[in-house]
């Protein structure tokens, strides 16, 4: 074959340029390791060497030193070829694209980096553009182009279209295992840890008599059934109803009222049939302090057993637990908490950190009456992180009382207050005999305070007495800046 004869053939019928296995004229090596396709010629649906557009026909590739042109960068082939050493001489560009069968390549009519119609490799300004085979061009580069993005993305490209289509390869939360199961004790001064304390101790109470049925909670002061809770839970069932006593663990026993307040709203209810329960610790809350942290339990809305937590949002609020307006006689000294608490909590422990009752739940602000509303039966508002309980220590003095005589004492001063126009407390009228005449009190004398205690109002003084026990002295500074002390007096509670 004659290298500048363009008609000459080699001996597998190519025009035009060398033959690829002689390097000196700029064809591949002999040994050039075949196409990695088979030789049923390139990849499904790329167009073959040599052929026309979809036309189909099989290929195969050429055998080492055959003057295959362009084949180690054709269409389909792959590219694992590495580039000439030599650049192309003759005209002849080993990196174009193959044309018809028997057909030259003529010198200029290819760029040195393929088709010219491939936008994969730029042609150089000078070289023509050839017009004809565009649409076959077009597919061959678009092959080439996919063949090279094959080889550097398509692991990735692969791993992703199967991570999407669930293919195997994602990894979800439900694959892994659960965590270990938690046996280590809840951390001491958790809201868990005071749960895992005192919901043994706290009861649902359900309570049917006469005037209807209603339910609210209580705590265990006694292993044989001496059960703490408000006198309005109760006193429903005081004249021939029934109480049904229901525990942490699902027994129920049969209870019965062994003395009740109305003034401090606290009753003693004691069930039948029971020992071995656990009472509750009792805390206490002179001590307490706003900001604090408490947890309330109860039955709120019969759902037993329930636990919700705040902080000790005021103390020393006056709240009246019943009756109605300018009604003295259940006015108490109350701690205020924003810990939930809805009717069916009334009763139950408001307590501390460390798990000790501090308070007894009793009334919940109610936006529908705006005032004081009560738990239970008597309430049909809800939470609103304004709710009240009976501080422990008058609690706790007025259950002693109970459980020792069966009725409790209130504390006095024997005289009747308003409130007064200037601030403070104003003594209506004094009873003889009582505790205020025998300190020289009269009547018109405006009450400012008691001890440190600021006295706002009628109530504030009220509530403030009955924190205190029978016999204790109180000092009482009066409107002129004048101090009087009053030994208070106690009186048996009626109850009707």
């Amino acid at each position: 074959m004659t290298e500048n004869d363009p008609t000459a053939q080699d001996p597998q019928g190519h025009q035009g340029k060398p033959d690829p296995g002689t390097p000196e004229h700029g064809g591949w090596p002999a040994q050039s390791a075949p196409s990695p396709w088979s030789a049923q010629g390139a990849r499904p649906g790329s167009q073959q060497p040599g052929e026309t557009p979809g036309s189909g026909a099989e290929h195969s590739p050429p055998e080492p030193g055959a003057g295959g042109a362009g084949y180690g960068m054709g269409a389909g082939y792959g590219g694992t070829h590495a580039a000439p050493e030599q650049p192309a001489q003759h005209g002849y560009n080993p990196y174009a694209q193959p044309g018809q069968p028997g057909q030259p390549v003529q010198p200029g009519q290819h760029g040195p980096y393929g088709s010219p119609s491939t936008a994969i490799f730029p042609t150089p300004p000078d070289a023509k553009r050839r017009q004809s085979g565009g649409a076959g061009k077009i597919v061959a580069g678009v092959a080439v182009l996919a063949l090279l993005l094959g080889g550097g993305a398509g692991g990735i490209a692969g791993y992703l279209v199967a991570d999407n289509n669930g293919g195997g390869s994602s990894v979800t939360a439900l694959d892994r295992q659960p965590p270990a199961k938690r046996t280590a004790n809840a951390p001491d001064g958790s809201v868990e840890a005071v749960a895992q304390k005192v919901l043994p101790s706290v009861v649902q109470l359900r309570v049917t008599g006469r005037a209807g049925q209603g339910e609210g909670s209580g705590f265990v002061l006694s292993q044989d059934g001496y059960i703490l809770t408000n006198n309005h839970v109760v006193e429903v069932a005081a004249a021939g109803g029934e109480i049904q006593a229901v525990f942490q663990n699902g027994d129920q026993a049969k209870a019965t009222v062994v003395g009740r307040d109305p003034t401090t709203d606290i009753a003693v209810v004691k069930a039948e049939g029971v020992s071995g329960l656990t009472p509750v610790e009792i805390g206490r809350s002179d001590d307490l302090r706003v900001g604090e942290g408490v947890v309330a339990i109860g039955s709120p809305f019969e759902l037993a057993g329930t636990v919700t937590s705040g902080i000790v949002s005021a103390l020393h609020r006056p709240v009246s637990a019943g009756g109605g307006p300018g009604d003295q006689t259940t006015v108490m000294d109350a701690i205020q908490t924003d810990a939930a608490i809805n009717p069916g909590n009334s009763g139950g422990p408001l307590v501390n950190m460390a798990g000790q009752v501090i308070g007894i739940n009793s009334a919940i602000y109610s936006p529908q009456s705006g005032s004081g509303g009560l738990p239970g039966q008597r309430s049909e508002g809800g939470n609103v992180g304004i709710g009240f309980a009976i501080p422990i220590d008058q609690a706790r003095r007025t259950a002693e009382q109970i459980m020792d005589t069966g009725t409790a004492k209130q504390t006095y001063i024997g005289a009747g207050v308003k409130d007064s126009p200037s601030g403070g407390a104003l003594l209506a009228e004094i009873t003889p005999g009582s505790p205020a005449e025998g300190a020289g009190l009269k009547t018109g004398d405006v009450i400012t305070k008691m001890g440190d205690r600021t006295i706002e109002d009628a109530n504030t003084l009220v509530a403030a007495v009955r924190t205190r026990a029978p016999g204790e002295k109180v000092t009482f500074t009066l409107a002129d800046n004048s101090t009087v002390e009053v030994t208070l007096g106690g009186q048996d509670v009626p109850v009707n």
